[in-house]
């Protein structure tokens, strides 16, 4: 396989994890790409309710913890 097949593929791999990860990171924190202001249902949250959402979507993908 050629150096450059093998790049194509490592970087379209990455792109699209690293989308995934922007996704469940937009949900969790509840702010849009690349924007640090939450939504303002997130601004009322208190971090201990945003905590144990993350804690409970952490806990719903690897439930054998």
């Amino acid at each position: 396989m050629k150096l450059f097949n093998v790049m194509v593929h490592v970087l379209t791999e990455t792109n699209r994890h690293l989308g995934h990860a922007d996704v469940l990171r937009e949900e969790l924190d509840g702010a849009l790409g690349s924007d640090p202001t939450p939504s303002s249902s997130q601004q009322d949250a208190d971090w201990a309710g945003h905590r144990a959402k993350i804690e409970k979507a952490a806990r719903a993908a690897h439930p054998s913890d």
